[in-house]
């Protein structure tokens, strides 16, 4: 604790030893704009971490504070508890600080510190210092900075009254300015700051106001006064409405409460069951629709520089294993999952759009009667959507689930929900049976999305019913305010998840790709003697005939040869060998011993599916300047029928809508489960699920 009146002391980064940098936590109520106002003042660079012994995370970023201007004292301070050592200092002026770098820990958004769940806990353990980071000591920060909401003072206050008898140097900062101005209320900040015995700064974190006065006071911050019940009445007022409609508005601005807003009307139709359910429907086609009319062209700008990239390679290496494994291993499968980065950065810039309108909000009351009848709480939406991103952090986000049996089945039903992985395989499918038919393919889809939830809730009643009976919780969700999305937040949020897939691309899928080529090149097999009796003809022809007529001949026969010598090699392969040998289980379901591979190497990642055909069907008869998507979906069999023919195309994406095929996921199911029997059960049951899914969408097809 510090001295009276002085400000908190620097002290040692324990990370990088630097010196002047204090630890400040970012405390506030869901909804006000805490993340996006940690995301401005860090750069939204931010690392994200788990506390040991707690299950929600907690985000940290650097940031500079300091350098600010002085600000004046209030004008009428209130009288100061002398007799606590910890007393602010009654300075008439605050002194501006030197610029220095600060650690700025984002908590979970609670509505009281007070109450027993997790993400109170999590706060409470932080502020206290029973909580720390993984590479930094458990320690309480040196200070807290409150956010609360502009437009919604009456209750974001009841948790500044319980961060000010934490005793740590406090500012409260009044997000959403911007919003209150528009609906015609003016925040003193001042006469806030003698109600609530710290400095008060209206920010806005959409529009970067104030965000200078925020870092120097946080530079200054300070022990709150604290008089005994002289807090709690001036925060009590502030926090009654009428007192601050009275005290905010100007004369003759006051609003009538029967009055309905534009936001009362748009709640009413965007949360009935109906009028909610066709506007989520039609936003979403929108969405996809965007998928495919919009990131065409920056695909097709990708797929050329790729097949360009391996041409180039063929051209300046000479023949041998080095110049397959660049062209045909590397290049081709690598390029084949990169060429769907722009539909992945468009899907998730236009959901971090709709989610900063306030509109992802009253989706999930929609979604929430939805989930009700199936045994699946209210609380179970919010992981659900997660895992429409990935998985991983949908389930680890079931830890806020307070019944264990409603937590289980959303573990277990939340693979379900189509995540980012399985676009790659969802745009070839669709482009392959919906070719230049947009509309179509958009509301594929949608399909795809909506088949995923259907089986999700539909395994969630049957486990409800049997293995976790019991009755289902509702779900209380505060409906934040609309708002005009941030653009730059949106790009930038964008640009991060890019950069994961984009990572993930150069790491694990490179890997796989070269796994991959090894064991469809080798072992080496002498050709058939169909291919050696061709390659005699196109010699015979070459000699006999001449002109352009033999020399196309020659040509054609030579290529025939090829195409017959890579279809051997490629069955004769380890690749083809183990194809082959598991080809029966699959057959059923249209597949041959290449999209055989294709499924099972997608058993470590999904996304992979794509990058592994890519490498499978490699050296086939198509011409050189096909892009590697086109190559892929003109693959043949060695019947020389097309691999992706319509039945085969339908059996296969809704085998991939279904199944469970990644490794990671099924990991942490056995953690966060508590047991391995919960993973197995999950794999087992999706597993068949797509199969009996796939096999009837096959029998329809054909």
């Amino acid at each position: 604790m510090t001295q009276a009146g002085s400000a908190t002391p620097a002290r040692v980064d324990p990370l990088t030893g630097r010196t002047g940098l204090q630890r400040i936590a970012l405390v506030g109520n869901p909804n006000t704009g805490k993340t996006t106002l940690f995301n401005r003042l860090t750069g939204l660079r931010h690392r994200t971490a788990n506390f040991p012994g707690t299950t929600v995370e907690a985000r940290f970023g650097r940031l500079s504070i300091g350098s600010g201007r002085a600000m004046p004292a209030p004008s009428d301070p209130i009288e100061h508890d002398t007799s606590s050592p910890d007393c602010c200092d009654p300075s008439p002026r605050q002194a501006p600080s030197a610029a220095h770098d600060a650690a700025l820990i984002d908590l979970p958004g609670v509505y009281s510190l007070e109450l027993e769940q997790l993400e109170s806990t999590l706060c409470r353990d932080v502020l206290a210092g029973a909580a720390a980071a993984k590479g930094d000591r458990a320690a309480p920060p040196e200070a807290i900075c409150v956010v609360i909401d502009a437009t919604n003072l009456a209750r974001n206050l009841l948790l500044v009254g319980e961060v000010l008898r934490r005793r740590l140097p406090t500012v409260v900062a009044v997000n959403m300015i911007d919003l209150a101005h528009r609906q015609g209320l003016r925040i003193d900040p001042a006469r806030l700051g003698e109600a609530v015995g710290c400095e008060v700064v209206n920010v806005s974190a959409r529009t970067g106001e104030g965000l200078g006065d925020l870092r120097a006071a946080l530079a200054r911050a300070r022990i709150p006064n604290i008089t005994p019940g002289a807090n709690d009445a001036a925060l009590r007022e502030w926090a009654d409405r009428a007192f601050i409609a009275a005290a905010t508005l100007p004369a003759g601005e006051q609003r009538s409460a029967s009055a309905e807003s534009l936001s009362d009307r748009m709640d009413r139709a965007f949360t009935h069951p109906v009028l909610g359910s066709i506007a989520f429907a039609l936003i979403m086609g929108v969405v996809f629709y965007a998928l495919f009319a919009l990131a065409k062209y920056p695909m097709d700008g990708i797929d050329w520089l790729f097949t360009g990239l391996g041409d180039w390679l063929k051209r300046v290496i000479p023949g041998g294993v080095l110049r397959e494994l660049l062209a045909d291993g590397i290049v081709r499968g690598v390029g084949a999952t990169v060429i769907f980065l722009p539909q992945i950065c468009l899907l998730f810039f236009l959901i971090a759009l709709l989610e900063d309108t306030g509109y992802l909000a009253r989706a999930a009351f929609v979604m929430d009667r939805v989930l009700r009848p199936f045994g699946l709480p209210g609380h179970s939406f919010v992981p659900l959507l997660s895992s429409h991103a990935c998985a991983l952090p949908g389930i680890m986000a079931t830890r806020t689930i307070p019944d264990r049996r409603e937590r289980l089945a959303t573990i277990l039903v939340a693979p379900f929900m189509t995540c980012s992985a399985r676009l790659p395989v969802y745009v070839l499918l669709i482009s392959i049976l919906f070719r230049d038919q947009p509309v179509r393919g958009a509301l594929a889809f949608v399909g795809c999305y909506a088949l995923g939830i259907a089986a999700g809730v539909g395994s969630a009643l049957l486990a409800r019913r049997t293995i976790l009976k019991g009755a289902s919780r509702a779900m209380a969700l505060e409906l934040p305010s609309y708002k005009r999305p941030s653009l730059r937040t949106a790009a930038i949020t964008t640009y991060d998840r890019a950069m994961v897939f984009v990572r993930n691309a150069g790491t694990n899928i490179l890997v796989i790709c070269i796994v991959l080529w090894w064991l469809s090149a080798y072992p080496h097999v002498p050709p058939p003697q169909e291919s050696v009796d061709l390659r005699a003809r196109a010699a015979l022809v070459e000699h006999s005939s001449a002109g352009e007529a033999g020399e196309a001949e020659a040509a054609e026969l030579l290529a025939q040869a090829d195409s017959i010598e890579h279809r051997h090699a490629r069955a004769n392969s380890f690749a083809g060998m183990a194809g082959r040998a598991l080809e029966p289980v699959f057959r059923p379901l249209g597949f041959d011993w290449q999209l055989t591979i294709g499924v099972l190497s997608s058993f470590a990642a999904r996304e992979v599916f794509v990058s592994t055909m890519a490498v499978v069907t490699t050296g086939r008869d198509e011409p050189e300047d096909e892009g590697v998507l086109e190559q892929v979906a003109q693959a043949r069999r060695d019947d020389g029928g097309a691999i992706f023919n319509k039945p085969t195309a339908w059996s296969l994406l809704v085998f991939y809508v279904l199944a469970m095929q990644c490794l990671p996921t099924l990991a942490v199911t056995a953690k966060e489960a508590g047991g391995a029997r919960w993973a197995w059960l999950q794999l087992a049951w999706m597993s068949a699920v797509a199969y009996a899914a796939a096999l009837i969408a096959f029998w329809v097809a054909s």
